[in-house]
């Protein structure tokens, strides 16, 4: 549906209003209905898994004639096992706590006022993102157990997918007795419905962008309400001079390439000169199984080119490499001496999303988790774990690498607020 440009703004407005509205009832709606909207959702999922797939078709044709990369048809591609883990985060959020109404920090006062906070839902959110449609569902379940409603407004490229899947989740809505409107999809494609919806602080609480360097960029400089964000997932995994070599081959190559396009994908890897020799032809020979371009520093290429298959995938790394996130079969690769030179590496290039130690030295270990400065930092795991599904959070609106309100995966805790509450019995005060 295109509408003409003249009409966005009103289009916007109407949803806005009407998100607003059921908004409210949201903030009101009791647990066991929000828990029935979410596991008639992941029925729903299940048994319109057909339709969901031939309606993804419909997108990834189009994406393929467009000439599309590898990379960005993977993160539109509606799987069976993307359509089955969709179904499965509605029925993990449904089995959350219900963080709404929750007070803490409750305290007597010397007054006769006992003071604490109370959790309450944000309001309303804007999630504008592209080629995911799975977003669709992790966004909508995580808005429907927290409270509060939601406006999407994801790609043209998966228009069609989306469509279909919030349809699903108006049908889920309704039959728990909750508004429709409390999960509601821009229908049109139109960039200036992006533009209307970052500006409207009447109707929407927070932004949440979910995409490209390029769309995040230009929501943070347009928006005029608070957004959630990450520009880059430049993740680092760091082999330490002491460590268990077959697990930090294991973890590495997880950490690459268990999956390429992703934004907790590994695109740096440090080694600890110590380590160097040992472990670079192991990773070096795994990367050249693969088909991973190696971007090295003088040192770790000397030490790769004696690898069988790595010759042809082995470029000299230049500065910018350090800092690029490629979300495709390539890492930069470097030595440093120490555990000391990886966090300053880190710290002058990472994208502060996720990093990871390799390590069997404890206090390296706790060196790395405190002084790297990223929204999540491991330890002997694979960055590929910085997931809200993995975290047990039941599904995730984003991963923030902003240090207000919400960092890391955003779950149902960063789609709430608190506000104080004072509870009397007729103090006044003197």
């Amino acid at each position: 549906m295109q509408v003409a440009d003249d009409s966005i703004h009103a289009l916007v407005t109407d949803i806005g209003a009407r998100a607003r509205t059921a908004s409210r009832a949201m903030a009101r709606a009791s647990t066991a209905a929000k828990n029935s909207a979410l596991l008639a959702l992941a029925g729903l999922i299940h048994e319109h898994a057909a339709e969901l797939r031939d309606a993804n078709a419909l997108d990834l044709g189009a994406a393929r004639a467009a000439g599309l990369e590898a990379a960005f048809v993977d993160r539109l591609t509606l799987g069976d096992k993307v359509v089955a883990q969709m179904a499965e985060s509605c029925e993990q959020v449904a089995a959350l706590p219900d963080p709404i109404g929750e007070m803490t920090d409750l305290r007597r006062r010397p007054s006769g006022i006992t003071v604490g906070r109370m959790r309450v839902p944000l309001g309303v959110f804007g999630m504008i993102y592209e080629s995911r449609p799975n977003v669709t569902i992790e966004a909508a379940s995580l808005a429907i157990k927290s409270g509060n409603a939601v406006i999407l407004r994801g790609g043209s490229e998966a228009i069609h997918s989306n469509r279909a899947l919030a349809a699903l989740v108006a049908l889920a809505l309704v039959e728990a007795d909750l508004p429709a409107d409390a999960v509601q999809l821009v229908p049109t494609t139109d960039r200036a419905a992006v533009g209307a919806l970052i500006t409207m602080p009447q109707y929407v609480d927070v932004i949440i962008p979910r995409g490209g360097k390029g769309l995040i960029e230009r929501i943070s400089a347009e928006a005029r309400v608070p957004v959630i964000k990450h520009l880059d997932g430049n993740c680092h995994v760091y082999v330490d001079a002491e460590v268990d070599l077959d697990m930090a081959v294991r973890v590495t190559d997880n950490a690459k390439t268990q999956r390429y396009s992703p934004c907790n994908a590994a695109e740096s890897l440090l080694v600890a000169r110590d380590a160097a020799a040992h472990f670079l032809p192991r990773i070096g020979t795994v990367f050249a199984q693969k088909g991973v371009e190696m971007r090295c520093c003088a040192d770790s290429r000397a030490l790769l080119q004696a690898v069988p298959g790595a010759a042809p995938l082995l470029r000299d790394a230049t500065e910018a490499d350090w800092g690029t996130e490629y979300l495709a079969p390539i890492i930069s690769i470097k030595l440093v001496p120490d555990v000391d030179a990886a966090i300053a590496h880190i710290n002058r290039y990472g994208s502060q999303h996720t990093d990871t130690i390799l390590t069997s030295n404890h206090a390296h270990a706790m060196r790395f988790v405190r002084e790297v400065d990223s929204a999540t930092v491991m330890i002997n795991a694979s960055t590929r774990f910085s997931d809200g599904f993995e975290f047990g959070l039941g599904a995730e609106i984003g991963i923030s690498t902003d240090k207000f309100h919400a960092r890391g995966p955003v779950g149902l805790e960063g789609l709430t607020s608190q506000k104080w509450m004072v509870l009397g019995d007729g103090e006044i005060r003197t």
